[in-house]
């Protein structure tokens, strides 16, 4: 008998689950940990900005929130209760768990990749059908904007469990691949794409359009995971000095990112 996946309802609940998921990866020692890590925090931020009368909507932004959050913790729980899950995060979630050559990094865009190429746009047009869209826009790019400046200054501060992450990022940027060219700036543009050609979208259309960019989403996926040869070299010599100390890199994510929030600005500019 499958364990039915029972959605959260408000953003606190979204929190709560993910810090449990984040503490049974630290017991389990289970990279899975690392994005929910990062994650949490975007949910914490959204969460302040809410409370502070940052968006246009607060109401709405939570409910998109917890739309959006639910994706993964159903990806989550369906992947660990050997349920269907969406190709993108089955590729995700199982390279986290199974692919020990895995970079740190690595872990963080498989997470950002499922969720916001796939996930956002539909949890978007799922708040705010038809005509109701265009009114989400801003708070639609804030969301996203708090993952994409999130992911950059922790990015910058991973030196102590990754010494050689900085060199190595400018040698990949050199080299045409998905690893390094995964872009925040495209995925938020082709996210709102994909909520636009939803919108309209009846429930025939709707399920053709989600699985079209869901085959795209994990092709994505699979060259995250797996980059051409070069680049290859490069992240091997990489996880050379990363550490292995999956515990600890999933505490250290947590910490950096709540610390690295307060830098962060509820502005579009």
């Amino acid at each position: 008998m499958t364990t039915p996946f029972e959605p959260a309802r408000t953003i606190d609940e979204v929190i709560q689950r993910l810090d449990l998921i984040i503490e049974e990866s630290i017991q389990s020692a289970n990279p899975v940990g690392m994005f929910p890590a990062l994650y949490v925090v975007v949910t914490e931020k959204v969460k302040e900005g809410i409370r502070d009368g940052r968006f246009e909507k607060g109401d709405r932004m939570e409910k998109l929130d917890v739309i959006f959050a639910n994706r993964y913790l159903e990806a989550y729980h369906h992947c660990f209760h050997g349920q269907p899950l969406t190709k993108s995060w089955n590729v995700a979630l199982h390279a986290s768990q199974h692919d020990m050559s895995l970079l740190i990094l690595q872990h963080l865009l498989l997470g950002m990749n499922a969720h916001i190429n796939l996930d956002l746009g539909i949890a978007a047009a799922e708040v705010a059908p038809g005509d109701q869209l265009a009114d989400l826009e801003n708070d639609f790019n804030m969301i996203n904007k708090i993952l994409a400046d999130l992911t950059g200054l922790v990015k910058d501060e991973i030196g102590d469990f990754s010494p050689r992450i900085a060199m190595g990022d400018r040698w990949l940027r050199k080299a045409d691949d998905a690893l390094i060219n995964f872009s925040m700036r495209r995925a938020r543009r082709d996210a709102w794409k994909l909520a636009q050609n939803l919108a309209y979208a009846n429930e025939a259309e709707w399920k053709q359009k989600v699985e079209e960019k869901d085959d795209w989403v994990a092709d994505l996926a699979e060259k995250i995971q797996a980059p051409g040869f070069w680049p290859q070299l490069v992240v091997w010599w990489i996880r050379r000095k990363e550490s292995k100390d999956v515990p600890a890199i999933i505490k250290g994510l947590r910490n950096v990112a709540g610390e690295m929030a307060a830098k962060i600005s509820f502005s579009l500019e």
